[in-house]
């Protein structure tokens, strides 16, 4: 006889943000999401479990912390579902610093495959856990703002704020 295969424990909750409400979601606990309003690949609300804020106080202060700027840099762990290239990419997008950009080739390059910068482009738009783990900050290759889950507005605002030419990070969706 086989074990039974246990069915991982998925809760959520909703915070209000700058850049409109943030959906973070819990796996057995542990940061596996963070969506925005309207986010291309945002999976069903029916996926996220039910709604309990518990597991999710240090991700909502870091958050905070980061609104305020005084926080450049989070600490949390992570439970990031993907395939091994995504979470590859996701792991190199975590090393971009706050306030800089680095562009689809250059992380394809960092991967060791300088071709493959359009695979890193899809993989940058799964990123189940956008602000934290920063896919805003990566760029087209001329310096165009191109594709973003969140949309580009909120790119572009992300960028401008963590930048400084954003003073004021109020809500703007």
């Amino acid at each position: 006889m086989t074990p039974a295969t246990r069915t991982p424990l998925t809760t959520h909750t909703v915070i209000d943000s700058p850049y409109g409400p943030l959906t973070l979601v819990a796996t057995d606990g542990v940061l596996s999401g963070l969506y925005m309003s309207e986010q291309r690949h945002r999976p069903g609300d029916e996926t996220f479990g039910e709604r309990s804020a518990e597991p999710f106080g240090e991700a909502i202060r870091q958050l905070d912390a980061y609104f305020a700027r005084e926080l450049t840099e989070f600490d949390l762990p992570l439970n990031l579902a993907g395939t091994e290239f995504q979470r590859r990419v996701w792991e190199q997008l975590l090393l971009i610093p706050y306030g800089e950009t680095r562009t689809y080739g250059e992380l394809a390059e960092e991967l060791g495959n300088p071709n493959a910068s359009r695979a890193v482009g899809l993989a940058n738009g799964k990123n189940p856990v956008s602000i934290i783990v920063p896919c805003h900050r990566v760029i087209g290759s001329t310096g165009n703002l191109i594709g973003y889950g969140g949309g580009l507005p909120r790119k572009q605002r992300l960028l401008a704020f963590e930048s400084g030419r954003d003073t004021e990070p109020d809500a703007l969706f």
